[in-house]
């Protein structure tokens, strides 16, 4: 799930210029939040930090400019990340340099410490993840460390809060020292390449001591988790407690209580109550509380259906973000990947997906050939819900037998896998090599998964409530101009013959092109007003899955495949997903199956 900060402009001339560089994955999001205040996603899988964020810190009293650099291992760059980060040094000339680095890979920190100290760069090394290092009995002579490096080390537990003050410190008094620096050419010879690797075997045999130690705990559940003998059964529980979380509590009992109390017994009935006695024109009356209004049917759409499930989703999403486990299914599911023409790498595009297509459609860049990132982005357009949808989508599949679930995700699945196998088939290219860094096994800790939450629930506040209006908005306009009905008897052989639906349905397939989600959860009023059985429930459901993509989602579609790919891709799905939808009905009738 991408996090939407707000764009406020911010003039930084003047300031002082702190980067923050490090390996991926080492918590270079915390100590910048720590900086400077402002939260940036902190999850545990690498790859994601594309964007450049910047914001101002506070350092005695004065203000600077902090930026938080993509991951990267080396200087040599050889990734996107690695040469976007490498050229924030060259070109703004940073007046500090801190390196984050984790305290359980000394080896892999002290490569690029030797980097920046060869090109003349002002470093702090920030010693970062120190409990974890410590519950792994590793100790590192610091001391020795910084007098063999000649640079300040601070060690941190960022997550804690811990040693962030003495870092700030290091930061006033390297700025203060204000010694001027040239940048110096880093030799990428083969011969000093392997002469750093050996001084960073050096160093790390001085200042390391690692104490004989039993397996933990941690490390063997998350060993655990990325066999498939036992990995494949905690991932069925895993989506078993997400249904349980999003589809039957969060659905049932909190979209009870918000439709039918919050908004059915007060904001609604007052609501109606007092546009009735202020506005006396029957237009505006049911433009705001008509049957197609913007509080009877956007807000509370939005607030009494989507909301109370996607708080459920976003809780259990940053649960499994803050744990580590998002990275141990990349390798699971590795193998299943290669038959559709990907790694195990496109797993995290796919898993953010659950959170925000739109975003996961810009990490598909990260994926290594043309190739794939095809192939991901029409998997994402086609088979994979974000947050939203989903959320809704269990919470109706909630109210219904196992086997409704069972057959809406069996079908969206087989649909994924299937596509994906043939279009690997069709588009030329190979796929690349796996190799993925696999951070430990963490214990979630309550204020990531906070304040994550809260992020995330402020993003669709901010984002997606207003397309709802704006959806909400268009079908007043289309039926108070009588095209709503003009589309509902078009669309009538397609959706109520077809597909089985009432002519009801086609509104939020309508509105489905604004955003999936709102479509979902006009089927979802639907089914609570009795107009949808169980069968249709999942052939509803099943065809808004792998229904268009939404308009910001096209629109990125775009801008990282271009328009011709996109085109294709979306005239492939609009027919496809009434297809799929057309031949789940007349299995269900031909077999006679009632769910």
């Amino acid at each position: 799930m991408h996090e939407h900060h707000a764009k406020i402009k911010i003039d930084f001339s003047g300031m002082k210029r702190l980067a923050l560089v490090g390996n991926p994955n080492v918590g270079k999001s915390v100590i910048f939040s720590h900086l400077t205040g402002r939260y940036v996603t902190v999850s545990n899988y690498p790859g994601t930090t594309v964007e450049i964020t910047r914001g101002i810190g506070i350092v005695d009293g004065k203000k600077v400019e902090v930026i938080d650099t993509p991951g990267m291992n080396s200087l040599i760059p050889s990734s996107e990340d690695e040469k976007v980060a490498r050229d924030i040094l060259l070109q703004e000339h940073p007046d500090v340099v801190v390196q984050v680095a984790d305290a359980k890979n000394l080896r892999r920190t002290l490569l690029l410490t030797l980097q920046l100290k060869e090109m003349g760069f002002p470093l702090i090394l920030n010693l970062n993840m120190m409990d974890e290092a410590e519950q792994r009995r590793i100790e590192i002579d610091i001391k020795k460390l910084e007098e063999i490096l000649a640079v300040k080390i601070i060690p941190t537990i960022a997550t804690e809060g811990i040693g962030v003050f003495e870092l700030k410190q290091s930061i006033k008094n390297k700025i203060d020292s204000e010694n001027p620096y040239q940048i110096k050419e880093l030799s990428e010879t083969l011969h000093e390449v392997r002469k750093r690797q050996r001084e960073v075997i050096k160093l790390s045999d001085l200042v390391l001591k690692k104490a004989p130690r039993g397996t933990l705990f941690l490390e063997r559940m998350g060993d655990f988790t990325m066999r498939p003998l036992t990995g494949i059964p905690v991932l069925l529980i895993v989506l078993w407690l997400l249904y349980e979380l999003v589809g039957v509590l969060a659905a049932q009992n909190g979209v009870d209580f918000m439709e039918e109390v919050v908004f059915g017994k007060f904001i609604n009935p007052w609501t109606i109550k007092l546009v009735n006695w202020l506005i006396p024109l029957p237009l505006l009356r049911e433009f705001l509380v008509g049957p197609y209004g913007l509080v009877t049917m956007a807000l509370t759409y939005a607030f009494a259906i989507i909301l109370p499930i996607l708080t459920a989703f976003f809780f259990f999403f940053a649960l499994l973000e803050d744990s580590g486990y998002l990275p141990r299914l990349s390798v699971l599911l590795n193998r299943f990947f290669r038959l559709i023409g990907l790694s195990g790498k496109a797993v995290i595009p796919m898993v953010l997906g659950l959170g925000c297509d739109t975003m996961a459609t810009m990490t598909t860049r990260t994926l290594e050939t043309h190739r794939e990132r095809i192939i991901a982005t029409l998997l994402l357009a086609l088979a994979v819900p974000c947050s939203a949808q989903l959320g809704v989508i269990l919470g109706m599949i909630g109210g219904l037998s196992r086997w409704a679930a069972v057959i809406w995700a069996a079908v969206v699945i087989g649909v994924f896998f299937l596509v994906g196998y043939l279009a690997a088939k069709i588009i030329p290219g190979k796929s690349s090599d796996f190799v993925m860094e696999i951070p430990p096994l963490r214990i979630p800790k309550f204020k990531n998964i906070f304040v994550k939450t809260l992020a995330r629930i402020k993003w669709y506040l901010l984002e997606a409530v207003p397309l709802f209006v704006y959806g909400t908005i268009f079908l007043f306009v289309l039926n108070k101009i009588s095209v709503l009905k003009i589309i509902e008897e078009v669309a009538s052989p397609l959706v109520v013959s077809f597909l089985g639906l009432p002519a009801k349905a086609t509104e939020a397939f309508l509105i489905g092109f604004f955003r999936r989600d709102y479509g979902a959860a006009g089927l979802y009023a639907l089914a609570r007003a009795g107009m949808l059985s169980p069968n249709q429930v999942v052939v509803s459901l099943v065809t808004i899955t792998l229904f268009v993509p939404c308009i910001a989602q096209f629109l990125v579609m775009i801008k990282e495949r271009g328009l011709k790919v996109t085109l294709w891709i979306v005239a492939f799905i609009f027919p496809f997903a009434f297809l799929v939808g057309g031949i789940l009905n007349f299995v269900l009738r031909f077999f006679k199956i009632v769910l």
